[in-house]
């Protein structure tokens, strides 16, 4: 079991940025690929980045491939998503995933222009 927290939502204007953090708990953690997701108004969630236990393997969404970096440090439980070059495109409820099967509850990002 893994409960997640998300923090470090909020509005930003255009080219901004913003990093989100996510606080996990559970000893089993360092184990888990970590995946950062975001729905829209209207939309289906998307997987738009996710980073391997090792952090050996990465993946971005091409929509934010070269503004969004993920990290984690499995020594704090945490997952972090920076977000550079914000655009309103952006705009948001961001969650935090280990393994697809563990979701914390999500934080608002909106990006106005």
């Amino acid at each position: 079991q893994v409960q997640l927290v998300e923090s470090g939502g909020g509005v930003v204007q255009a080219g901004g940025s913003l990093r989100l953090s996510c606080a996990a708990s559970g000893r089993t953690f360092s184990s888990y690929t970590m995946g950062w997701f975001r729905q829209a108004p209207g939309k289906e969630r998307e997987l738009i980045a996710s980073l391997s236990w090792s952090s050996s393997t990465v993946y971005y969404a091409e929509s934010v491939k070269g503004r969004f970096t993920i990290s984690r440090d499995n020594t704090k439980n945490m997952v972090y998503l920076q977000m550079d070059n914000l655009k309103s495109e952006d705009t948001a409820i961001y969650y935090c995933a280990a393994e697809s099967l563990w979701w914390g509850q999500g934080t608002q990002v909106t990006v106005s222009s």
